[in-house]
């Protein structure tokens, strides 16, 4: 299992779209992403889970990845919220 905490590079943080994109993202890969947020844990391939999180742009959270392809997935995420994607 790998923990990474990232700080949100996305202008706009995690609203609908952004949210929308970062769940296809974290669902091309087999492994069981989780996303933490100011004491709450929600699978980053459940959408309404996501939502709940409401996260704005500059905010840390820590993303978890346990899994064959963990590595891969754990970058393309970060890549992602940091903008670079």
């Amino acid at each position: 299992m790998l923990k990474k905490t990232i700080a949100i590079g996305l202008s706009s943080g995690l609203e609908a779209r952004p949210v929308a994109m970062l769940v296809q993202i974290a669902s091309q890969f087999d492994s069981q992403i989780y996303v933490e947020n100011n004491n709450a844990r929600v699978n980053a391939k459940s959408i309404m889970g996501m939502m709940t999180l409401g996260m704005g742009a500059g905010e840390e959270i820590t993303v978890s990845a346990d899994g064959d392809d963990e590595n891969e997935a754990l970058d393309n995420i970060e890549k992602y919220l940091k903008g670079e994607k």
